[in-house]
């Protein structure tokens, strides 16, 4: 059994690998560019989307720690719910990166492509993260609860992560004001809870966004699962 564990631990890591390196190297490149716009301008405006990067990054961490915890077949522990709640809380920083393109809508400046470009790669690079961390949570959840949970799992995600970005967005929450604030973000939640309609532009950005993402995910799911000889019919 333990020979059968490492063996999954060790191919997990190889196939981890690729992944990581491209979307590290994506980072870079956006971070590069950041700079570059500051040195041409002397603007700092866009320098928030580097530390957006990094709270999309965190949920990704979160998730390799869940998962590797649960390689090695700890059922439960402080330390894998704790990871789990992290990566719960934080999950919304990565694909609210694409909100982000409201900055460029101030008007058609010299840099509107340069800027537009930019954040588009940031927003991307945080869905990617986003996608690798939903699809570490749902292996973890798929494995001890079933496949069709963890698509349940999935939508319910999609629908939290699509009211969550509305918070972060319209009503500047940050994923550590459920600690610093709790009180606050209680007292929000329980207006939601009780008077649903009453802001009818929460619902139908959450909608909207929450069918972003669960499309998005569907289909980059899909496609890691094609089979060589499914691609395109150039391999036979």
């Amino acid at each position: 059994m333990s020979n059968m564990i490492d063996s999954r631990s060790n191919n997990y890591g190889r196939n981890a690998v690729l992944p990581l390196v491209a979307l590290l190297s994506a980072s870079g490149v956006g971070v590069v560019l950041t700079g570059l716009r500051i040195e041409r301008t002397g603007d700092w405006t866009y320098v928030f989307l580097v530390w957006n990067l990094m709270l999309a990054w965190l949920p990704l961490i979160f998730a390799i720690g869940v998962h590797t915890r649960h390689q090695r077949r700890e059922k439960s522990g402080w330390r894998l719910y704790g990871l789990a709640v992290l990566w719960l809380l934080f999950f919304p920083n990565a694909p609210y990166i694409f909100t982000d393109m409201i900055h460029t809508m101030g008007g058609f400046l010299s840099t509107f492509w340069y800027d537009y470009i930019l954040v588009l790669l940031f927003g991307f690079i945080g869905f990617m993260l986003g996608f690798v961390s939903l699809y570490l949570m749902q292996t973890v959840v798929a494995e001890r609860m079933g496949r069709r949970a963890s698509w349940y799992f999935i939508v319910a995600m999609a629908w939290l992560s699509g009211f969550a970005v509305y918070m972060g967005r319209f009503l500047r929450w940050n994923s550590w004001d459920v600690v610093v604030h709790p009180v606050k973000v209680g007292q929000a939640l329980g207006h939601f809870a009780f008077h649903p309609w009453a802001e009818q532009t929460s619902l139908i950005f959450s909608a909207l966004f929450a069918t972003f993402m669960f499309l998005g995910y569907l289909m980059l799911y899909a496609l890691t699962h094609l089979q060589p000889r499914q691609t395109l019919g150039v391999i036979v």
